[in-house]
């Protein structure tokens, strides 16, 4: 059986959560749609409906199952384009990556933010109109920033969203 995943608080040491085959099952499920119907559900994980929103509800209150989301197409809203900007900041201006941080979230075109360990600082997954949106982009939130040493932006030819390899072992 595989590891169980790890929840847990700032601070705080994490604690496994067992998971068992029926909500590794739910689990699978919900991942591909989160919007079928409990009976649907339940079905497929061979449970009676009453048993399985008791399961669910149990996933959320563990925080297995933190959020619903809807995969929306960037190109339906007009954006074409995505790209990873790599970002590093000066090692004088460290302590302003928090306000970095914060700055780069409000921001329309950024779909994913992660603060990175190694050699760059940051790394932003933007949803673009085209190149020059990107240029743009870079130049107003990064380049003009003189906090920041260094960019690098990469075009994104194909993105996709799955369950990781990592993840579907979990469950």
């Amino acid at each position: 059986m595989p590891d169980a995943p790890q929840i847990s608080a700032p601070g705080v040491e994490p604690t496994p959560v067992v998971l068992d085959a029926i909500d590794r099952q739910i689990i699978a499920r919900l991942h591909e749609n989160a919007r079928i119907s409990n009976v649907d559900l339940a079905r497929a994980a061979g449970i009676s409906p009453s048993t399985c929103l008791a399961r669910v509800r149990s996933l959320r209150e563990r925080g297995v199952i933190v959020r619903y989301t809807a995969e929306i197409d960037p190109a339906a809203l007009g954006y074409h384009l995505q790209a990873l900007v790599s970002v590093r900041i000066r090692p004088g201006a460290r302590h302003l990556m928090e306000q970095i941080s914060d700055e780069l979230r409000t921001q329309p075109e950024v779909a994913q933010l992660f603060f990175l360990g190694g050699s760059e600082d940051f790394l932003i997954h933007v949803r673009v109109r085209d190149s020059d949106h990107v240029r743009q982009f870079v130049l107003k939130n990064l380049s003009a920033n003189p906090a920041v040493a260094l960019t690098e932006t990469n075009l994104v030819f194909e993105h996709h969203t799955a369950l990781s390899a990592g993840l579907r072992a979990v469950i």
